[in-house]
């Protein structure tokens, strides 16, 4: 994380109303309609700055559907700052309880039927990267390997993105495993991969994620949307929530602007 967006992290938590806001979005998406009245004591148009600082500092992501506007709470800058000052003084056998890894590990997960019910989930996430669109697009097909440090076949898997329509990203293990991670549906080159995969989950699932590079300046804005819906475990969105910000905020971030590779799991 660059100091100029540490600042304006910085500035967007100096505000209790900013805070109040975050605090509600970590429950959910809303509306800016529903914001304003969750703050009656305070102008539409105060709200309205308000949102506009915290997507300044990427702490919201905005989306439209129709004529409203959700406001998604994007956590990966906070965990960048996590990750810069406090993670360095936590003993090295400390670790997330709510990753992927341990996600399709199997770790602190009931992977049976009881508990799971009909619902759905949709994330939103934005990652700033100091890179070209077409070097990020790189590491998300070609290089993926190099950084997506979960794995379902063992150590010694080999994972590749074939980026074409029904091109798949699979793993393939020493003895004889192999995983499907999820299946292109759309791609266009440096701009755009949607894919459909299961991520982990099991059951009658419909699971459904892309990725979308933006040039902002001499960086790149990748922008993560995660939807799925079926019969689920309560704790799954959650969970894949925190897997993709290590995955993408510090995997991804970390392998494209330093040529760093995390340990793969």
């Amino acid at each position: 994380m660059q100091n100029e967006q540490l600042t304006a992290v910085f500035k967007a938590l100096s505000h209790p109303t900013r805070m109040s806001i975050l605090d509600l979005l970590k429950e959910g998406p809303r509306t800016t309609g529903d914001l304003d009245q969750s703050f009656p004591e305070v102008s539409r148009y105060a709200v309205m700055k308000h949102l506009n600082t915290l997507e300044d500092a990427n702490l919201i992501v905005i989306r439209r559907e129709g004529r409203s506007r959700l406001n998604y709470l994007n956590a990966v800058p906070l965990q960048q700052v996590y990750e810069r000052w406090v993670s360095k003084y936590e003993s090295s056998f400390a670790g997330s309880l709510t990753s992927i890894k341990q996600f399709v590990e199997g770790s602190n997960v009931d992977m049976t039927e009881q508990g799971l019910k009909h619902d759905s989930f949709q994330l939103e996430q934005e990652i700033e990267i100091q890179a070209s669109p077409d070097k990020v697009f790189q590491a998300l097909t070609t290089d993926i390997g190099q950084w997506w440090a979960y794995r379902l076949c063992g150590e010694g898997s080999k994972l590749t993105l074939s980026p074409q329509p029904g091109g798949y990203f699979i793993e393939e293990g020493l003895e004889g495993a192999n995983a499907l991670w999820g299946t292109v549906m759309y791609v266009k080159d440096n701009e755009e991969i949607r894919l459909n995969g299961l991520l982990g989950m099991t059951g009658a699932v419909n699971s459904a994620y892309s990725f979308k590079l933006e040039p902002k300046g001499d960086s790149t804005l990748l922008k993560l949307s995660h939807h799925a819906v079926g019969l689920l475990d309560p704790e799954w969105g959650r969970m894949h929530d925190e897997g993709w910000k290590e995955l993408l905020g510090t995997f991804l971030k970390e392998y494209v602007e330093n040529g760093k590779r995390p340990e793969m799991a």
